[in-house]
């Protein structure tokens, strides 16, 4: 008879050769259960996916009144479901009025790749934008426009015609020209430590992209629903996409992904030619009721200012260690900098022995990531503090 990690590691396909085995029998708030009845307090919510906790009482209400009614019934466009619909109306209402379509899709590579053919279709050009040290999936369009050659090397030949340019360079701004598509960057970047760009950036940015009449995308799928501090993270910069991605906690814990952009730039899809985007799952149903529970949640239960307070009260209680060399944060979004990847190793795995999940960086191994469910406490927050910094210091 074999165990289930037995059984996981020769049947599932494997990403990385050090995964945690963790055996989870129940989730429930901030904590995920072993089977043998070990508590782990989450401190990574799936990799900014359960914002707003595992299990909400509000989604697993709504996906058991929308199973009760039915699954899958028809590919995406063509049908009119209660969910997908509300769902859609929420979030466009959630945003500013240029953003007023949803094309929901399965994840947020998806969302991406679809938002890379938006801007080639409305625009008629060809070169897209990005910018180094991005992520923005490993499906191949998404990982063509990722910054992280290392990741790309195995995969090429990628998309043609992508450029990359220097994150928060003002000056390299220029080189998105009257040829450029569009222009894809997380409004933060996750994978590549938390980094967040200046104002002046953004705006100047924004200014380019309306001058030479290239799309402006922002990649909210890690920092947005809230991660960032504020419900969507373009928000803090007073500038406007031309089409917005989402994915990862949009779904309240199921799997999922949406292109916003305007009505009429995702009309263009429908013609000429027809069908110009398509999807068999994409807004499904049973997971467009978990998103769509999921954002009443966000609206109604989650404070930003409350969300704040506790991630300075964490960074304040995690930078006292000598070892932490820089803090990078936005709202619930943490990258802790230690000396080394060996030192962030010891402590990730340690705090997981003490019943704490972190996690590290794709493309930044001397970090180690922090990303909280939003409706932490403060009691939480500071078992969390102290069980990193025994983590700390019992590797030294």
């Amino acid at each position: 008879m074999t165990t289930p990690t037995e059984d996981f590691l020769k049947y599932q396909g494997q990403t990385n050769e050090q995964p945690y085995l963790i055996e989870v029998d129940r989730a429930e708030g901030i904590y995920i259960y072993d089977k043998n009845g070990k508590r782990y307090m989450d401190m990574i919510a799936g990799v900014a996916v359960n914002n707003i906790g595992h299990n909400h009482p509000k989604v697993v209400s709504a996906l058991k009144s929308q199973i009760d009614r039915h699954l899958h019934v028809m590919v995406y466009g063509e049908f009119v479901q209660d969910y997908p619909v509300s769902m859609a109306k929420k979030l466009a209402q959630l945003l500013p009025d240029s953003l007023n379509c949803v094309y929901g899709v399965n994840s947020g590579t998806e969302a991406n790749e679809a938002a890379l053919k938006l801007a080639k279709r409305v625009t008629g050009r060809t070169e897209l934008v990005s910018f180094r040290g991005s992520y923005h999936g490993s499906t191949h369009g998404s990982l063509s426009v990722s910054g992280n050659e290392t990741k790309k090397e195995k995969f090429r030949p990628l998309l043609p015609d992508v450029r990359f340019l220097k994150h928060n360079s003002i000056s390299d701004l220029q080189q998105i020209t009257s040829k450029t598509a569009g222009v894809i960057i997380e409004t933060i970047q996750g994978d590549a430590g938390v980094r967040v760009p200046s104002q002046e950036f953004m705006k100047a940015l924004r200014e380019r992209c309306s001058e030479v009449g290239a799309l402006l995308i922002f990649d909210e799928i890690q920092c947005g629903i809230g991660r960032a501090g504020s419900m969507f993270a373009f928000e803090q910069f007073n500038v406007v996409p031309d089409i917005l991605t989402l994915g990862k906690a949009l779904g309240g814990g199921m799997p999922i992904g949406a292109v916003v952009s305007s009505y009429e730039n995702l009309y263009s899809f429908t013609n000429n030619p027809m069908l110009g985007h398509i999807t068999t799952f994409g807004g499904h149903p049973v997971v467009c009721a978990a998103s769509d529970a999921c954002l009443d949640v966000m609206t109604s239960e989650i404070d930003f200012t409350e969300v704040e307070r506790l991630g300075q009260l964490l960074e304040s209680i995690v930078s006292v260690d000598p070892e932490i060399k820089e803090v990078r944060r936005i709202g619930m979004m943490f990258a802790f900098d230690m000396e080394s990847f060996e030192r962030v190793e010891k402590v990730v795995k340690k705090c997981l022995e003490k019943g704490l999940i972190s996690f590290w960086f794709l493309s930044h191994p001397y970090s180690f990531r922090l990303s909280p469910p939003l409706t932490i406490s403060e009691d939480e927050i500071r078992e969390a503090g102290r069980i990193i910094l025994e983590s700390i210091e019992e590797t030294r």
